[in-house]
Formats: C-alpha cells, sequence, structure tokens
C-alpha cells in the first residue's frame, strides 16, 4: 500500500464501517432466533461491550500505531510465535468474511435477477476487488464511500417508513409478539441471543489493520463512528421488526428480513431499494477484507513470517502477490464448499471472536510491559476485564449452540498455523533436512551433496540477515533480555549493539564488559557493538537502515517513556521488545 495519501475520517469509517453495518442486513435476525422479543435488549448489550472495546483499541493502536492489530500488539509485547497465532485468526477471519459477504450479495442480487449463477457470480465480485484494490486504496476508499453513503440512506430510509406504518396501523403486532412465550428462561435467550448477536460487530477490528494509511487522529474517529452505527441501527432495527412483523414471519425470512420488513411497511419498492443496498453493503465488506488483510500480510512479510516475494509492488504501491494469493485461497475455499457456507461461518464466529479477545489481552499486556508508552486514551483495568469477559461469554456461547462450528474452525485453524510454524522454524527445519541428507549421503552421494550445497545456501542467506539494537547503556540483564529474543524469535547469527554518543561523550567500559560476556554466553550470534555519534530519531533510523542496508522492522528499542518526542509509528517499524 502507498503511505503518500492518507485516508480522511470518512474515507476510513466507510472501508471498515461498510463491514460492520453490514451486519444490520442478519443480525437482527439471529438475535430474535434465540431472545423472541427481547433481542433489542441482547443488542444493546452488544453495543456496550463494544463501547468497552473502543477504549482498548483506542489505547493499543494509540501506543503501537503500526498496522497489524492483535498481531502488531502482541509482536510488541510477547513473542513473534504469539502474535502469528493472532495473525492466523485475523487472515482466517477475513478469508471468511469476504466468501461470505460476496456470496450472500449474490444471494440477494439473486431475488432480483433470478437467472444469476450464484458460485461463478461470486468469483467475479472477488475478482472485481481484487482488480481495485491492486488499483490502490486510495480508489477502494471512493467506491467504499458511495456504498457507505447508500447504505446509511437505505437503513434510515427503512426506520423511517417503518415508524410511519406503525403511526398508521397501531401497535397491536408488538402487543401480541410481546406476550408470546420464550422457548427457554429469559436469562437462557439474553444469553443465547447476546452471543449470535456479537456477530454484528465483526469488522471492528478492521480499522486497526490499515491504520498506517489513515491520517493523524482519524483512527479514534473510525471507533466512534463504528460504534454508533451499530449501536443504533442494530437495536433499533430489531424493535422495529418485532413491532410489525408477526415473530413466525422473522423465523420465515431470516436471510433477508430487511427487505421484507420493507416490503411490508413501505410496499416492493422498499424492498428492492434494500436488496441492492444489500448487494452493494456486502460487496463493501468484501473491499474490507481485502484492504484489512493486506496491510496485516504486508506487515508479517516484512517480519519474515511470510514469504519475502510477498513485499513486490506494483507502481501504484500495492502488493499485488498478497492480494492475489488471498483471492486464490478465497476461490479454493468457495469451491471446496461448494457454495455451502454453513462451514465457513464456524471458521468466522470463532476467529473473530477470538481476536477480540486477543486484543483484550494484548491490552493487558501493553499496561505491564509497556507502561511508560505514551497512549492517547487509557482502558481501566475493570474496562478491559469486563470486554474480554463478554467476548469469552459470546464465543462460549456460540460454540454452545452450535458445537461443531469447533471442529470446522480447527480444519482450518490448524493447516493455517503449521505454515506459519514452519516459517518460523526455518533453521530447525534446515538443519534437519541437511542432517538427513548428510545421513544418506552413502546411498545417494551425488544427489546428497548437492541437497546439502543447496540447505547450506538457504542457511546462510537466512543467517545473514542483520539486526540491531539501541542501547543508552542498558544493564546487563536488559541486554541479557535482548540476546535472548533475538535467539528465540529471529533467524539469524549477527546483532549489532549501538549507542549513541552525545558530543564529548566516551562509551562506558561497562557496557562494552558486559556485551563481551554475552558474547561469549551467546555462541550463535555474533554481536558488533557501535558507537554512533548523533541523536536518536527518524532520521538517523532512515540514514542507518540505507547504509547497513537492514530494514527498520528489523531494529529494536526498549519501551520508551512519556517523554519521548516521537510517535511509534514515526520509527518506520521499530520493534520494542524490552
Amino acid at each position: 500500500m502507498s503511505h503518500e495519501k492518507k485516508l480522511n475520517e470518512l474515507e476510513a469509517t466507510s472501508i471498515c464501517g461498510n463491514d460492520i453495518s453490514s451486519s444490520c442486513l442478519y443480525v437482527s435476525a439471529l438475535a430474535i432466533a434465540y431472545a423472541g422479543q427481547y433481542a433489542w435488549v441482547a443488542l444493546l448489550v452488544v453495543g456496550a461491550v463494544l463501547y468497552l472495546f473502543r477504549r482498548i483499541y483506542g489505547e493499543v493502536v494509540g501506543a503501537l500505531p503500526l498496522n497489524g492489530g492483535a498481531y502488531n500488539v502482541l509482536l510488541n509485547t510477547t513473542s513473534k510465535r504469539n502474535a502469528a497465532v493472532a495473525a492466523c485468526l485475523t487472515i482466517l477471519s477475513y478469508m471468511a468474511t469476504a466468501v461470505i459477504s460476496a456470496s450472500e450479495a449474490m444471494h440477494y442480487l439473486h431475488t432480483l435477477w433470478h437467472g444469476l449463477p450464484i458460485i461463478p457470480a461470486t468469483m467475479l465480485l472477488l475478482g472485481f476487488f481484487l482488480l481495485l484494490t491492486i488499483l490502490g486504496i486510495s480508489e477502494s476508499a471512493v467506491v467504499a464511500v458511495v456504498i457507505f453513503l447508500l447504505h446509511l440512506f437505505s437503513l434510515t430510509l427503512l426506520v423511517g417508513v417503518t415508524v410511519w406504518y406503525l403511526f398508521t396501523h397501531g401497535t397491536d403486532t408488538l402487543l401480541a409478539n410481546w406476550h408470546m412465550p420464550l422457548k427457554t428462561s429469559l436469562t437462557t435467550a439474553l444469553f443465547l441471543g447476546f452471543s449470535a448477536a456479537m456477530l454484528g460487530i465483526s469488522g471492528f477490528e478492521s480499522s486497526a489493520n490499515f491504520v498506517e494509511e489513515q491520517a493523524r487522529g482519524v483512527f479514534q474517529k473510525t471507533l466512534r463512528n463504528m460504534w454508533v452505527v451499530v449501536t443504533v441501527f442494530n437495536p433499533l432495527l430489531a424493535f422495529l421488526a418485532i413491532a410489525a412483523l408477526p415473530l413466525v414471519e422473522v423465523g420465515q425470512h431470516t436471510e433477508t428480513l430487511l427487505s421484507h420488513l420493507g416490503k411490508t411497511t413501505g410496499g416492493p419498492w422498499l424492498a428492492t431499494l434494500i436488496s441492492v443496498d444489500a448487494v452493494a453493503v456486502l460487496s463493501g465488506a468484501v473491499l474490507t477484507s481485502f484492504v484489512g488483510v493486506s496491510g496485516l500480510m504486508k506487515r508479517m512479510t516484512l517480519d519474515r513470517i511470510l514469504p519475502q516475494f510477498f513485499l513486490k509492488e506494483n507502481k501504484r504501491g500495492s502488493n499485488y502477490l498478497i492480494l492475489i494469493t488471498f483471492f486464490l485461497l478465497c476461490i479454493s475455499v468457495l469451491l471446496i464448499t461448494n457454495g455451502e457456507l454453513g462451514p465457513l461461518a464456524g471458521v468466522y464466529t470463532i476467529s473473530f471472536l477470538s481476536v477480540m479477545a486477543f486484543f483484550a489481552l494484548g491490552n493487558f499486556l501493553l499496561k505491564s510491559k509497556r507502561p511508560k508508552l505514551p497512549r492517547p486514551v487509557y482502558a481501566g483495568i475493570l474496562t478491559v476485564s469486563l470486554a474480554l469477559l463478554g467476548v469469552l461469554t459470546a464465543l462460549y456461547g456460540n460454540i454452545r449452540i452450535r458445537p461443531d462450528y469447533l471442529i470446522v474452525f480447527l480444519q482450518y485453524f490448524i493447516p493455517a498455523m503449521l505454515i506459519v510454524s514452519a516459517m518460523l522454524n526455518r533453521t530447525a527445519i534446515f538443519n534437519l533436512v541437511l542432517h538427513a541428507a548428510e545421513t544418506f549421503a552413502r546411498h545417494s552421494p551425488r544427489v546428497s551433496r548437492l541437497t546439502q550445497l543447496n540447505i547450506k545456501r538457504q542457511l546462510r542467506e537466512l543467517h545473514r540477515q542483520e539486526f540491531v539494537f539501541f542501547t543508552k547503556g542498558d544493564n546487563v540483564s536488559n541486554l541479557n533480555k535482548v540476546m535472548a529474543y533475538v535467539v528465540e524469535n529471529e533467524s539469524t547469527n549477527r546483532l549489532k549493539i549501538v549507542t549513541l554518543l552525545k558530543e564529548g561523550e566516551v562509551y562506558p567500559e561497562d557496557l562494552l564488559t558486559d556485551i563481551r560476556v554475552l558474547d561469549r554466553a551467546y555462541e550463535q550470534i555474533e554481536v558488533d557493538f557501535v558507537t554512533l555519534d548523533g541523536h536518536f530519531g527518524p532520521e538517523l533510523i532512515d540514514r542507518l537502515s540505507r547504509e547497513w542496508n537492514i530494514p527498520k522492522n528489523f531494529m529494536f528499542i526498549g519501551s520508551p517513556g512519556d517523554r519521548f518526542p516521537y510517535q511509534i509509528s514515526e520509527l518506520g517499524g521499530v520493534r520494542l521488545i524490552i
């Protein structure tokens, strides 16, 4: 993605808002199915949980304003392996979102054009957004804005027409529905309704995955705007559906509830408008998936969790190989399921709610491990605890509703983690293959020799990447943590420890002694101690990155304090490791 033109509030809100606001098309029916006439209460509780997450996301991304979402915060507070788990969950969530949204959009279009072949049309829609995102994020944002504004207009019109319908037709239906007996106790109904309705906030995490493309101050506003949309429209539409439609009809029109509500209260013209709006906004959710996954996978590639060829860019600055790979994954899933999207719903549910839980856990880690890192907002311990409890409750509720969801989720998640684990453990795998080649050398010496040479070349390529740690004269304990982190998380045998000196200052002898001790203790890493005159900041990082040919995300620092004059995002991806 090109970072030259930053997204404004409307553009950024539209990209992630299309995803989260598309939930209005189905979440009311989901909540009513389990909570009956009390569905609007369950949806208000969802809005309350989302309000808590506004502060959680605001604190985490405000402190670490880099693409990657939950992956980014875990990368800067724990290990790369833990961060990779969150990344896999996020990618699976985006993949499921793209396929489900594209397919559902074509199902709505099918109600207007009955001869439409669903699967080929879904593939074409995915291909359209592939081309759009390859053209660049700015061009994608224009389409997103048009879709988002159309959606808000359509929902507002539906609310207005339905309120007028109730004003002219009375409240007999509402009273009849209100006195309908629940299938279970009120507590159970609200619990299951809340669990199902939590899917209505999927997409809230998307803004964090392309925060670097947003103008300064925009991210907080996207969180507020998304919260307002779902907290106002979701409970309101559920209440209006209960007031205007018999509960039996709601169950009969689960997939197209708002279209049916429009037909009942306004006539066929309104039903057609809602169907057209559904096609548009569900398509917008597909766009969100492409934009979000591009930012995340680029960050993972920079950190050597994914193959480096993903970093290739076209003239517009788009990482087209990431986008094409994601498109092919979506197509393969669509063909494997043959358009039956029930299995993907399981992946979607568990992966999305797990990502939300990881964000809450990441907030706790940020407080404990990076307490001095500046942040624009602060979420209290009680706020984070209640939000995490809400998400875990919804996760349990969804698994209770459909236990088979967990099995289907694992069928997708385990292969994804195996691939990422293989990338993270390349050194061990190469050494294992090298040992095997040496063992079988007597059976086929020529083939084995070529294999050994090739593996050794791959290991050299992998290990020659140098890493940098900037220190202000840390004690031996902190330096030991740095060495341990590099050994555990990075495939390298070269580390520069850099300290910056003011004019006339000399480096401390104790620091050099500590480095020599650690150099002997960690035999697998060659430590190079460098002293430089200068001031730490973005300009120095840019210069050293060019001169030493070391990417900025392979440069590490300790957590800065309140007086640090720069935002972490200004350092170009420099990682916090102690």
